[in-house]
């Protein structure tokens, strides 16, 4: 039997190196396509590798020459902090994106395109936790990140209404793990390796975003890595849209306390709040039945197993100088 011929656009990034990993541990064919546009990015020896600019329609082309199944994770991200800055930049450039690989994929004839998107297409969300269907009913997102998430969905359905190009929508929900480092300015780095650098450093009280109760459910990178290999080869998933993630939810001051004592702070827990971003959605929940019961999927990494890596590994980054700190 012939193997399935994946390419992974930004596959050199977080989730990405992780679903390339997976996908070459099962003995699948991988190409990985990437502009290697963030600092620490990782390529496995055992794919191919394309450096690519994907805005660009020729190049776009070349990369899908081939190809069986993309999955499609190329798009500018980064923490909230990013989001504000740079608005302008990610609803462009996402599109260019979307609009490139998405023909590409046409032209080439390729079998399924899977689509990540974000749990961001939520952002308006006010019932909990939130279905797959419920993204017909809730106003759109008012980030340009969200926004430009939830077109990157429309276009899965557009190419398919107009060219038959068969889909699956995957929705990571807060991922998490080892291999994403934080950064120094405020927002740019997701929450956990933030607050994990902040300590090392020895900021005390520790600072939080906005007033803490925002809650979130995290899940572990090689969970989500998971559950989109198994949605872009299943029967089931063809022109489905998926939550990937866990529904087991969290505040931000817990997930705080939770952190600092795992890293077994001898000073007692504090924090100072200090003013959040405008787009910090304060609660984002998943429904996650639609996955396990279509496709038998659902997340297997405890938290408090996941979290312990992610702090061990971080202080070995900072042991080897990956990574600075600062007060």
């Amino acid at each position: 039997m012939a193997k399935t011929r994946f390419l992974v656009t930004g596959g050199a990034g977080f989730i990405g190196s992780e679903i390339v990993r997976q996908l070459l541990a099962s003995g699948h064919s991988v190409r990985v396509a990437d502009n290697l546009s963030k600092k620490d990015v990782q390529i496995d020896s055992r794919a191919e590798f394309i450096k690519v600019d994907l805005t660009d329609k020729e190049q776009a082309n070349e990369a899908f020459l081939g190809i069986d199944i993309c999955i499609n994770a190329a798009a500018k991200i980064g923490g909230i902090g990013y989001f504000h800055k740079f608005p302008a930049t990610i609803l462009s450039e996402n599109n260019k994106i979307y609009s490139s690989t998405f023909e590409a994929a046409v032209k080439n004839k390729i079998k399924r395109m899977l689509y990540i998107s974000s749990s961001m297409v939520f952002e308006s969300a006010k019932s909990f936790p939130s279905k797959e269907e419920d993204i017909y009913k809730i106003p759109p997102p008012v980030s340009s990140y969200g926004f430009s998430k939830l077109s990157g969905e429309w276009y899965c359905r557009s190419f398919w209404d107009q060219y038959r190009l068969p889909y699956t929508i995957c929705r990571p929900f807060n991922a998490y793990g080892i291999n994403e480092f934080p950064e120094r300015e405020i927002g740019y780095a997701h929450v956990i390796p933030d607050l994990v650098r902040k300590i090392l450093s020895g900021q005390y009280p520790l600072e939080l975003l906005g007033t803490g109760q925002q809650t979130r459910c995290f899940t572990h990178v090689s969970d989500i890595a998971n559950g989109v290999i198994t949605a872009s080869l299943h029967k089931n998933a063809q022109n489905q849209d998926f939550n990937i993630g866990t529904d087991k939810e969290i505040k931000m001051i817990d997930l705080a306390q939770k952190i600092w004592q795992q890293m077994e702070m001898k000073k007692s827990f504090k924090v100072k709040f200090v003013t959040g971003f405008e787009f910090d959605i304060k609660r984002r929940v998943p429904n996650v039945q639609k996955a396990r019961q279509l496709m038998g999927w659902e997340p297997k990494v405890k938290f408090e197993e996941g979290l312990k890596e992610v702090i061990e590994w971080l202080k070995q980054q900072k042991s080897q100088g990956k990574f600075q700190t600062s007060k």
